[in-house]
Formats: structure tokens, C-alpha cells, sequence
């Protein structure tokens, strides 16, 4: 198995992929990147290859508001997980609306 940290984001209003969403990438309070999702809802890449993998806290800020294009109620949505073994793969995708959201770790 290749270890990677990737996202896909649902727009559960479309019944689509959320294609242009912004989102950052952060460990133990340091932000990684920012990258913004392709038209099938995920990165280009992933958010973490490989050889970036480490253990430790991360957070994934999914910028909801400005997806939608207004902060109805919802503006930003940090899941905060922990990545406590570098060699398996993480997944952690979002269904999401401006009212609400869902998250899991996916396969």
C-alpha cells in the first residue's frame, strides 16, 4: 500500500462533486498548504504524498462559506485528526451544504 493523506468534498445542495472548494492543510499548528478542489471534488494530488507522511495532529479547513458564496450559517469547517501511523492511508472526505456537514475516514 502507498500511505497518502487525501479529501474529497460532496456538495450535497448539487448533488455534486464541490469543484473550486479552498481548503488548507495543517500539522500540530503549522500550515502545510492550501490547495483548491478539481472538478471531481478532490486535489490533484494528494494532500500528503508518501514521503510527506508523519504522525501527528493535523487539520483539514474546508472553506465552506466562500464555496457557497455566503456564510448563511456554515463559513469554515476544520476537522482536526490525528495521523498515528505514517505508513497506512487516510482519507477524509466532506458532505457538506451551508447548513450542515459530514465527515468519516474514508478508505
Amino acid at each position: 500500500m502507498n500511505p497518502k493523506l487525501s479529501t474529497h468534498v460532496l456538495d450535497t445542495v448539487k448533488g455534486k462533486p464541490a469543484a473550486g472548494m479552498t481548503i488548507t492543510l495543517a500539522r500540530d499548528g503549522q500550515l502545510l498548504k492550501t490547495v483548491k478542489t478539481n472538478s471531481d471534488g478532490r486535489t490533484d494530488s494528494p494532500l500528503l504524498a508518501a514521503s510527506e507522511m508523519a504522525t501527528g495532529e493535523y487539520e483539514i479547513v474546508f472553506h465552506v462559506g466562500d464555496y457557497f458564496g455566503s456564510r448563511e450559517f456554515l463559513d469554515r469547517v476544520p476537522v482536526r485528526f490525528s495521523i498515528s501511523d505514517a505508513a497506512a492511508s487516510y482519507h477524509v472526505p466532506l458532505l457538506c451544504s451551508p447548513w450542515a456537514y459530514s465527515t468519516y475516514r474514508g478508505s
